[in-house]
């Protein structure tokens, strides 16, 4: 029987009725090598989220397709508007939209299912008052590009690098010139919404996420033999960082597909050298070819000579938590000229460089009158953990 008289239908997604075939189309679209298992709840990945949405497609009784959408406030950047006084105008905010999610069968792709869940999931967003509408994915998937870009009007906005690092058998070293102090919430709150307001993407709902139950903590880093009293700001004559880490582990799981036998035997003789000798510090390769959990790190950023040593010192406090929490991987993500990335360990291999594609919804609405989608970028964008 032909495909191409089928009639699809677009409707919101129903947990009781739709939730078996939900997780069988995800498991029948692996991303590239990488598949996804959201632990038995499609919803995982958006529910924290302030406002969310999710739509399948349907062709007689079968889903063929999905998408995910979430709406928040977040600032459209600011930093290089900063004035030579000190003065700082004031913040730009607008309704910003997220696509996510989006999957078609592989047996009913090119028949226009995506573009047609992309244009609902686009009527939902202005009916809730979107201005902003934009998409992660990766540089490299060509046909999701093409949707996004050639059919549904987004442009090519920011290529943001999504930075992994294996999580080892041993524990690194933190530097000992640097001090790590676990903020509060409260705390975390203050230094944020003081230091990164003006960053591209922040979101306006900062507390929201510093007090889910998701969120690990946020670390600040000194160099030790700093005073620092609590609740007080970095100092900002000195050299500080601070990140954030969020527990992916518990909404979602990952695992590399497609790998040779000769691959897999590799990293599992670095794996067995870096357990049998651990004061070594040998960097092993991480068992990614099975269910793997990973930490994120986001809200990263700092100020002074010693910014990116601070960072990377965090950085290695990640890892060791990471490790105690059984994760394969801590990641993070940073514009493509963050200056304290270089402070940001990784491995290259396991660091795709993506792209984000926005677009204008409407041209009334909290804007400005200016187009976001022709800014410049600027050196940093807030990464929002709920959206990883």
């Amino acid at each position: 029987m032909g495909k191409g008289f089928k009639v699809v239908v677009v409707r919101e997604y129903d947990p009781k009725r739709d939730l078996t075939s939900v997780k069988e189309l995800e498991e029948s679209c692996e991303v590239g090598s990488l598949l996804v298992d959201l632990m038995g709840d499609p919803l995982a990945r958006i529910r924290q989220s302030p406002s969310f949405h999710m739509l399948v497609a349907e062709i007689g009784n079968e889903i063929v397709g999905m998408i995910r959408g979430t709406i928040k406030m977040v600032t459209r950047g600011g930093n290089a508007l900063r004035q030579a006084g000190g003065v700082l105008p004031e913040i730009s905010t607008t309704k910003l939209a997220f696509v996510s999610g989006l999957r078609v069968s592989p047996f009913y792709r090119r028949m226009g299912i995506g573009l047609k869940l992309v244009q609902r999931l686009e009527e939902w967003f202005l009916r809730n008052g979107a201005v902003y509408s934009y998409v992660q994915t990766e540089n490299d998937n060509t046909a999701s590009v093409k949707l996004f870009t050639e059919k549904s009007g987004y442009s090519k906005f920011r290529t943001p690098t999504f930075l992994v690092n294996p999580v080892f058998n041993h524990r690194v070293t933190v530097s000992r010139r640097v001090k790590i102090i676990k903020l509060t919430p409260y705390d975390a709150e203050s230094l944020y919404r003081s230091r990164f307001s003006f960053t591209e993407f922040f979101p306006s709902d900062i507390n929201s996420i510093l007090t889910n139950k998701l969120s690990l903590g946020t670390y600040l880093a000194v160099p030790r033999g700093e005073d620092h009293v609590s609740g007080s700001l970095p100092d900002q004559t000195g050299s500080w960082a601070v990140i954030s880490i969020w527990n992916s582990k518990d909404v979602y799981r990952l695992q590399v597909k497609g790998a040779s036998r000769l691959k897999r035997t590799l990293a599992k003789i670095t794996r067995v050298f870096d357990g049998a000798f651990p004061f070594l510090k040998i960097p092993s390769f991480p068992n990614l070819f099975k269910s793997f959990a990973m930490h994120f790190m986001y809200g990263i950023g700092g100020e002074g000579p010693r910014a990116a040593e601070m960072v990377e010192a965090l950085c290695s406090h990640a890892h060791n938590l990471a490790r105690k929490s059984g994760c394969a991987v801590v990641a993070a993500e940073v514009a493509s000229c963050e200056p304290l990335s270089v402070g940001i360990p990784h491995w290259k291999v396991l660091s795709p460089e993506d792209l984000w594609c926005l677009k204008r919804l409407r041209d009334d609405g909290d804007d400005d009158g200016v187009d976001w989608t022709k800014s410049p970028p600027g050196l940093s964008i807030f990464v929002d953990p709920r959206e990883i």
